[in-house]
């Protein structure tokens, strides 16, 4: 199976974590492998992010982006098994992993070592795991470790999902064998054999499953016989040219920038921009990272369109999305263009101030875009004291001040009844409104069937008089496009097409191939609003949206849509304005 995006399906997680996140359902019953892949056990490499990672960044083996191959087998039914469909679970997996290592790779098996999960008072001890790899896979006693839930035990992705214990394999280098040390860990072997609810309580999965993730540049290190992920193939190209154009910069300094850039590339490359929230923050968080330290030391080079061309030499061939190069550099160097704005006048703030406590480093961050990690970068006198959980704690009290205004809120659109971005004061206005918010399903159907399905929603604004819709395309719109587009709305809003939704659990929402906002957070249970049948080939509707309402009955009380307006609001998002005729 190809990489998912960055940008998950999975709301529950801000990016995608793991190669196993696009396959949750297959797991749980609620997807049939069999009946999309045509098999239960499937492979793939996965563009992986962790967050949780961040702060270890510049040591040998940590990073944010990195690429998970992994292999898997899903839970599978006793009638689809009869058919050729059988999966496999611990003795395979431990046999499939011990060949590829030893017979494919030609590791020694004597610098093999493995941890397996010792048990602790809610799961029991894997004795299965130790047996197999000491009787049949001949891994002596001394080099197999029993480890505890925090190192041999793994998931769910997100808030729930499925989960179990591992077996991990450590590759040790001479050195490592001298002291008798497990080495690098290239692969864990996840056994899923529970669901962890949202309350962190376990189920018993009634048929478990295989998920296997091994690091790519863990794996390089290995067997490239480097001492660390940056001396890799992967990373020497990018690393040497941060090393050419920066002079005296301590290497951990070298290795954060390295691993920073690669990873914002990926990010933009898949379609996020930098915020002020969410996945979008984390971007901008790593962006204004990378320019603090060019500041910090001096660095005169533009570290951004150099990572670009290195990053592309190195990885396009595999991922064509980072050859993007105009989109990325342009999303980069706005970002940069901000936060030199934001910086300066930040600064100017800062002096201000013999000592900054939370309340004045969330007004910092509010006022003039500065993050509370660089603050630490640019001013370490002045918040020596300041705590990171008595900031988040200023941030928690504008959220919640922010939400208390919020009385009724319809969907992932921004569509607020009241207050926000909606303001109505008559049943006439709101019978507007809900029109136009109608027009922008329809609009955003027709936006990707004339740009195509990388033309997604990046937001939308409603108002009486208007519908302002943002979405991601990078390049200004030809007239011939627009009256296309319009054309096509219009079309359908003629049809006279039902419009109409149906709850079900999110996951089986996103199985129907329904759109979502992806910034946005779904309850377990969703509605999804449907119009049409468009009358195509089997009736499929013309739009399947993850959306709370409200809605039209049918496309004609629309009437009739006019495109008035399109500009651009940062690379690679263009908006367009939309108002009934």
């Amino acid at each position: 199976m190809p990489s998912s995006s960055l940008i998950p399906s999975d709301s529950s997680v801000l990016l995608t974590t793991a190669g196993m996140q696009q396959f949750k359902p297959y797991y749980t019953g609620k997807a049939d492998a069999l009946k999309d892949f045509g098999s239960v056990n499937v492979t793939s490499a996965q563009k992986c992010f962790r967050t949780s990672d961040i702060e270890s960044v510049g040591d040998d083996t940590h990073l944010t982006f990195f690429e998970m191959l992994g292999n898997f087998s899903f839970t599978v039914s006793s009638e689809a098994s009869s058919e050729g469909g059988a999966g496999y679970f611990k003795k395979e997996a431990i046999k499939l992993a011990y060949e590829f290592v030893v017979d494919i790779l030609g590791v020694s098996p004597e610098r093999i070592y493995v941890t397996v999960f010792g048990g602790d008072h809610e799961v029991p001890e894997d004795k299965e795991s130790f047996n197999i790899w000491h009787k049949d896979m001949g891994i002596s006693a001394h080099r197999i470790k029993k480890c505890g839930r925090g190192d041999n035990f793994w998931g769910p992705t997100g808030a729930e999902g499925p989960c179990g214990p591992t077996t991990e394999i450590y590759v040790a280098s001479t050195a490592a064998l001298a002291n008798d040390s497990k080495g690098v860990e290239i692969w864990n072997i996840v056994f899923n054999e529970y669901y962890s609810k949202i309350d962190k309580t376990l189920d018993k999965l009634s048929q478990p499953g295989v998920d296997t993730g091994m690091g790519l540049e863990r794996l390089a290190t290995v067997l490239q016989g480097v001492p660390n992920v940056f001396e890799t193939d992967l990373f020497h190209p990018l690393v040497s040219k941060i090393r050419e154009v920066s002079d005296n910069i301590d290497e951990r300094i070298v290795r954060i920038l390295a691993d920073h850039l690669r990873a914002v590339i990926f990010l933009v490359a898949d379609g996020l921009l930098p915020s002020n929230k969410e996945a979008g923050y984390i971007l901008r968080r790593l962006l204004r990272r990378i320019l603090v330290y060019e500041i910090k030391y001096d660095i005169h080079a533009d570290l951004f369109p150099l990572a670009i061309e290195v990053v592309g030499n190195n990885f396009g061939g595999d991922y064509p999305e980072v050859n993007n190069k105009k989109l990325i550099a342009g999303v980069l160097s706005e970002e940069k263009s901000k936060f030199e704005k934001a910086l300066a006048n930040g600064l100017k703030e800062i002096e201000k101030y013999k000592e900054i406590t939370a309340k004045d480093a969330f007004y910092i961050y509010e006022t003039f875009g500065l993050p509370f990690e660089l603050l630490g970068e640019l001013v370490p006198v002045k918040v020596k004291n300041l705590k990171k959980e008595d900031f988040e704690q200023e941030f928690k009290k504008h959220q919640e001040i922010s939400r208390a205004g919020l009385e009724k809120k319809f969907g992932g659109h921004g569509l607020v009844m009241d207050t926000g971005e909606l303001k109505v004061s008559s049943e006439e206005e709101m019978e507007k409104v809900i029109r136009l918010h109608t027009a922008t399903h329809l609009l955003q159907r027709a936006l990707r069937d004339a740009l195509g399905p990388s033309a997604h929603q990046m937001g939308s604004d409603i108002t009486a008089e208007r519908a302002r819709f943002d979405f991601s395309f990078n390049r200004k719109l030809t007239e011939e496009e627009i009256k296309k587009i319009e054309d096509a709305v219009n079309e359908v809003i003629g049809k006279d097409l039902p419009v109409y939704f149906k709850e079900m659990p999110k996951e089986e929402a996103i199985m129907t191939g329904a759109l979502f906002f992806f910034k946005e957070k779904y309850p377990d249970v969703v509605k999804v609003y449907f119009v049409g049948p468009a009358g195509g080939a089997g009736g499929e509707p013309y739009s399947a949206e993850f959306c709370g309402g409200p809605h039209v009955a049918n496309t004609f009380k629309i009437g009739k849509i006019k495109i008035s307006k399109q500009e651009s609001v940062g690379s690679g998002v263009r908006r367009i304005r939309i108002s009934l005729v």
